[in-house]
């Protein structure tokens, strides 16, 4: 029966060495992404700035004239319809780029020095997600996950599995798509800086397969009479 145990044993922990063997796959071969290095991995301020979008509803005041101020809803195409000056696009705009085209617009031929305010009736949450080997992944409110380690944080930190050293940050800046892979471990010494998260960031969290090779070792412990045998064993 003892013998029976040990070949259980060698043959969980070879299966265990083989996985723990293998390495992590390489980063960014998609033709439309860009690896960064750490300092690299470019800021994305344009993701905190509200853009408007068609079917949105626009509280927009136009101070002195309650005539022209109201709610409107901007169509399909991001149009509304605007008294005095007509169809104004608003699709893609910040709620000041609209206000800056209703006040040019109304300047001199109606008001002398229109001052125009434009609100979203409905303002929504930005996010981000952190998913793979954390705690709690899930998505959460930008405005509470404001660097890296707050965003893995809020996950429930990392998982038993975690491989601190592959932590990655996908970002998409305009057109472009970028990935950058941090060491949270050395974040949290101090020994990098905590980098910035941006709305729309994705944060993922490698496996480490020598943590799950030390795991399935460590079942197996209990099966041997002694630590020795364990250590003579995983030596050879």
């Amino acid at each position: 029966m003892k013998i029976q145990l040990k070949s259980l044993f060698i043959l969980a922990v070879s299966g265990a060495m083989l996985s723990a063997c293998a390495t992590s796959g390489p980063f960014a071969l998609a033709s439309d992404v860009e690896l960064t290095t750490l300092s690299e991995l470019p800021a994305n301020p344009a993701a905190i700035s509200y853009q408007i979008r068609p079917l949105e509803s626009l509280e927009i005041a136009v101070f002195g004239s309650e005539t022209l101020s109201g709610t409107y809803l901007a169509d399909e195409q991001g149009r509304i319809n605007f008294p005095l000056i007509g169809a104004v696009e608003t699709d893609g705009l910040t709620p000041s780029g609209v206000e800056d085209v209703i006040e040019n617009r109304l300047r001199g031929q109606y008001i002398l020095q229109p001052q125009v305010t434009v609100r979203p009736t409905k303002l929504p949450e930005l996010t981000v997600s952190v998913g793979g080997e954390v705690k709690k992944p899930g998505t959460f409110l930008s405005s509470n996950s404001q660097t890296l380690l707050r965003a893995v944080y809020n996950a429930g930190g990392l998982s038993d599995y975690a491989k601190s050293e592959e932590v990655i940050i996908s970002r998409t800046v305009g057109d472009q798509k970028y990935i950058g892979v941090y060491n949270l471990t050395a974040i949290e010494r101090g020994n990098y800086a905590d980098p910035a998260i941006y709305p729309n960031d994705i944060i993922s969290v490698g496996d480490s397969p020598s943590k799950r090779f030390l795991q399935s070792v460590l079942a197996y412990v209990p099966l041997l009479s002694t630590t020795a045998i364990l250590l003579d064993r995983v030596g050879r």
